[in-house]
């Protein structure tokens, strides 16, 4: 583990750019930056466009680590590079930000009021991929849509199971056990799955670091608890379908709860804007969500 990077996580003002979408969410963000489906054939294309969408945003000057302190990558993001250097190289080297990997495949069928994980196929192959690539910590997500407790505990015992064998490998695991913002039991899920989560940190050995990313909490400060138990890096939080503005509002009620943002940091972004446009509104972007993350 890089100490310098678990500095910064630990003791940095910031949030964390979530730069992750994949296969299956990656035509909605191109869609967003102004890309229609029909001008790619293959996934081949649809990758590499998209990784120039995220070279834009990473090389852009508003994209600093005066306001940033990590960024969650694609694998195939990872796999590629920027000016010559791989996309995590490129990130820490040049720009001084943390970076992630997503790990996950996709969301599994609904069960029990929740969407498990699907399976990670060669997990330990992917984990030292990242380790060689110079990533510090990894995100993987599943979905709360109903207060269940037999589903929510299911979805926080896979996240820690995984979680244990990510440690191991001397990465950082960002659990995220996303529950849905337009659930009508929101709030009764949370109480749920923040108890699970506090009932499994008590398990981890004294040296297991980890990160939770989590929905901006119904109550405000519900997640403070978790922010002081030593086994949290930090609690980061997803913008879940909110708007920017909301987003950012929803977040300044919370102090200690850092953005973690990919929809609401993209907001306003073309492919067809100048770079000067493009750069102010980038800006504009990341200054409102730092703001949102020191209240």
């Amino acid at each position: 583990m890089n100490k310098e990077q678990l500095s910064r996580m630990q003791t940095g003002k910031g949030f964390i750019a979530a730069l992750d979408q994949s296969g299956g969410s990656t035509p909605k963000a191109l869609l967003q930056y102004g890309i229609p489906e029909d001008s790619y054939a293959n996934d081949e294309q649809m990758f590499t466009l998209v990784h120039k969408m995220r070279t834009r945003i990473i090389t852009s000057p508003a994209f600093s680590s005066k306001y940033i302190l990590g960024a969650i990558l694609f694998e195939n993001t990872m796999d590629r590079t920027i000016d010559g250097l791989f996309t995590a190289d490129y990130l820490w080297d040049k720009k001084g930000i943390v970076p992630f990997l997503k790990i996950d495949k996709g969301l599994a069928e609904l069960k029990d009021g929740v969407q498990l994980m699907n399976p990670i196929p060669k997990l330990d192959r992917l984990l030292d991929k990242a380790v060689e690539k110079h990533i510090f910590g990894t995100k993987m997500r599943s979905m709360i849509k109903e207060a269940n407790e037999k589903g929510i505990k299911a979805i926080v015992d896979q996240q820690f199971t995984l979680a244990k064998q990510i440690a191991e490998k001397g990465l950082v695991p960002i659990i995220e056990p996303e529950v849905d913002i337009t659930s009508k039991d929101k709030e009764a899920s949370e109480k749920i799955l923040k108890a699970e989560i506090i009932r499994h940190l008590s398990t981890l050995p004294l040296d297991t670091l980890i990160m939770c990313k989590l929905s901006i909490p119904t109550v405000e400060g519900f997640y403070s608890d978790l922010m002081k138990d030593p086994h949290v890096i930090r609690v980061v939080a997803l913008s879940g379908g909110y708007s920017q503005a909301e987003a950012n509002r929803l977040l300044a009620k919370n102090q200690g709860l850092i953005a973690s943002f990919s929809r609401a940091l993209a907001q306003g972004l073309t492919s067809l804007q100048s770079e000067k446009d493009f750069n102010e509104i980038l800006q504009a972007s990341v200054q409102s969500i730092y703001e949102a993350s020191i209240t």
